[in-house]
């Protein structure tokens, strides 16, 4: 008998050891169920790569495939529990890298590879780069929480670096236009995709930075694969934004893409839009906040009328009995001197004269102290009724609104045939814009 190969070590224990004369039979379901194990147990997952062919989806979505070089092919199935996960759907002569257990399906008698994980074929090394340049720039602090500066909360110019023909930069100014139209704009152009995009990206960068045009920078894309994006992986993007000394905010690719640029902004936002929301002030918010604060003004004038109103009552009220005192304390002297009179007709005549006097000039002071009250009141009615903005329509001044309901500010803001609405202390007009002039 033959001494045993390599090869036949690996089935030893699963196939009885024959003789060159043993002409034993097993079924084949027998012996297919016994290749199966030598796949399951002896051969483990690897990654393999190569180029998908004869791609289907079946209708439970699973994928069947093959996958193949030059030399060969093999059959590959990947259940719908698995391919669910990838963010991306591969087709006819894409280069993947895929892992998963050998099978042997017996009823059909092939082998096939059951994929449980599958990527675009390079990425495990773009991987590999992220990582390093990930330890290597945390290593140095760039990543810390301690030089992330705060965005401004009203930024006077906001600066966008991206690409002119990127989905994301409409939709980042279609997002500043509705909360924060009055907010200029300024945009560095820049690819945002291939082999020199990085570079034109720190250039854009520097530029906006020597610049010192805007308060905050949005460095934004959309979202693609890790091949697209891979400009923001970039150390020269990362070491751009570190040095740059506007604060920056990142919005590059959808949620679950994470970027370099991402670790070393200022602020990371998961999407471009929400990018642009972080940045800007609420409009409608900030006006509904004016609304309450005016409302608020309101009740603190009316208040303090009151107050002034009640402590100018009682000081009335004050000055009045003052005055009847001091006038029975006269009477009172008057007729002590009458009694001691020696001529009581002249004495008599005497004393009423300069009780007459008396009540003349207390009359008067009075009326003057409360002249100088009633003044006092006026003013101080005429200077809170100021604070109340009704109270500038009827000095002949209106409100212009467009046809939205937006006040118009500024005759940039409306061009020759647009409507308007005009409010005036009493009642509105509607118009029509003939011309405009700056």
């Amino acid at each position: 008998m033959k001494s045993p190969s390599k090869s036949d070590a690996v089935f030893e224990g699963f196939l009885p050891r024959l003789s060159d004369g043993d002409d034993m039979v097993i079924s084949v379901s027998g012996y297919a169920m016994r290749i199966q194990r030598v796949l399951e147990n002896h051969l483990p997952p690897v990654w393999i790569q190569g180029e998908i062919s004869n791609f289907t989806e079946a209708a439970s979505g699973h994928w069947y495939f093959n996958l193949k070089d030059a030399q060969a092919q093999l059959r590959c199935v990947m259940f719908r529990s698995r391919n669910q996960r990838l963010d991306w759907r591969p087709a006819n002569g894409i280069a993947v890298e895929l892992k998963g257990p050998a099978t042997f399906y017996a009823p059909g008698g092939s082998c096939q590879v059951t994929v449980e994980f599958m990527r675009r074929a390079g990425q495990g090394a773009l991987f590999e780069a992220f990582t390093r340049l990930k330890e290597k720039l945390a290593a140095e602090g760039l990543f810390d929480a301690a030089r992330k500066r705060p965005l401004p909360a009203h930024p006077r110019t906001i600066g966008i670096v991206t690409s002119t023909a990127a989905a994301a930069l409409r939709d980042v100014l279609t997002t500043l236009q509705r909360r924060a139209p009055a907010t200029p704009v300024i945009l560095y152009p820049t690819p945002v995709q291939g082999d020199a995009a990085a570079g034109q990206i720190a250039q854009a960068l520097a530029t906006a930075g020597r610049r010192a045009e805007c308060d905050v920078l949005i460095l934004c894309r959309g979202g693609g694969s890790i091949e697209d994006l891979w400009a923001f992986n970039e150390e020269v993007v990362a070491r751009a934004i570190a040095a740059c000394p506007i604060p920056v905010i990142s919005g590059v690719g959808h949620e679950t893409d994470f970027t370099i640029a991402d670790f070393v902004a200022d602020q990371r936002a998961p999407t471009p839009t929400a990018a642009a929301e972080l940045v800007s002030p609420d409009r409608q918010g900030m006006l509904r906040h004016l609304g309450l604060l005016a409302q608020r003004l309101r009740a603190v004038a009316t208040r303090q009328v009151e107050r002034d109103t009640i402590r100018l009552d009682h000081l009335a009220l004050r000055l009045a009995q003052a005055s009847s005192r001091s006038l029975e304390r006269h009477k009172l002297t008057l007729a002590g001197l009458q009694q001691r009179l020696i001529h009581p007709g002249q004495r008599l005549r005497q004393q009423q004269e300069s009780l007459q006097g008396q009540s003349r000039r207390l009359g008067r002071a009075t009326a003057a102290l409360l002249e100088r009250q009633r003044l006092t009141l006026q003013r101080l009615v005429a200077g809170f009724s100021h604070l109340n903005p009704e109270a500038v329509l009827a000095r002949g001044f209106s409100i212009v609104r467009t046809g939205d309901g937006n006040i118009v500010r500024s005759s940039t803001e409306i061009a020759p045939g647009d409507p308007l609405a005009l409010t005036f202390a009493s009642g509105t007009a509607q118009a029509q814009v003939t011309q405009t002039e700056p």
